[in-house]
């Protein structure tokens, strides 16, 4: 059983939404919570090289597919049936068929979290996932600049019209540090302002880090390393998160015109 699917959205690519959810994912299961991960980017999963899996996937007496089991986390991706320097060539239809097969042919067992990290756009593979799915609510990831924030609105728009709960907003890239003081090279706090305009949840600022980028091309999700400032920026990101959603009471999806 699944307790919660949480999805996690922008509208538009490069603004850190797999970043987003695998620290997300790790910082929950921190806290003890069962969670599972599912890269829904199928035209450019990033979440192998994010975790540091090659190896395919293998399948149980059932032939179900048995996720990988790593950080903590049960996690899985289109990624690791593919060769890497492979383009998926596919209509909607079949890549939201293959969204499904992830779903339901992957022994993910009792979760208390399943976070869904969306491709870029409002297509197919959002609309079917609030369509069978009983979402509990959409994460928001955006950069503080406009170019990302109108992107985002389309997003939360989609959201509001298959009745999906935003459960907040994250600003990703907010700034960069240097000698103590902050850059903002996106702006400043157009994500924030615009949680506000849109009385939605403001889940965190998570700086722009070489650190990140490291841990990504390394294969080892930055949260892990509680050293760091970041640590502590997703494991608040997280408690916010659990907050909104014991918050939320459940909501019934339906597409409306």
């Amino acid at each position: 059983m699944i307790k919660n699917f949480i999805v996690v959205a922008s509208g538009k690519g490069g603004v850190g939404k797999s970043t987003v959810s695998l620290n997300l994912s790790v910082s929950l299961a921190s806290q003890k919570y069962k969670v599972g991960l599912l890269d829904a980017d199928i035209y450019g999963p990033s979440m192998p090289r994010m975790m540091g899996i090659s190896e395919k996937p293998s399948a149980d007496k059932n032939k179900k597919i048995l996720p990988y089991n790593k950080f903590s986390i049960k996690a899985m991706s289109i990624g690791n049936m593919i060769p890497e320097d492979k383009a998926i060539i596919w209509r909607g239809a079949m890549a939201s068929s293959a969204i499904k097969q992830l779903l339901n042919d992957v022994q993910w067992g009792d979760l208390d979290f399943l976070i869904i990290d969306l491709p870029p756009g409002t297509g197919d593979i959002q609309l079917s996932l609030c369509q069978n799915l009983s979402i509990t609510g959409a994460v928001i990831v955006s950069t503080p600049q406009e170019v990302s924030l109108i992107d985002v609105r389309k997003a939360i728009s989609m959201f509001k019209k298959v009745n999906v709960p935003i459960l907040g907003i994250v600003q990703n890239m907010s700034y960069l540090e240097s000698d103590g003081s902050k850059n903002y090279i996106f702006g400043k706090d157009g994500a924030l302002k615009e949680s506000e305009k849109q009385k939605f949840k403001f889940l965190g600022d998570i700086p722009i880090n070489p650190e990140i980028c490291k841990s990504c091309d390394n294969g080892k999700p930055i949260v892990i390393n509680k050293k760091l400032e970041l640590h502590k920026i997703f494991n608040e990101i997280s408690n916010r998160l659990i907050n909104t959603i014991s918050n939320n009471k459940n909501t019934e999806v339906k597409i409306t015109n």
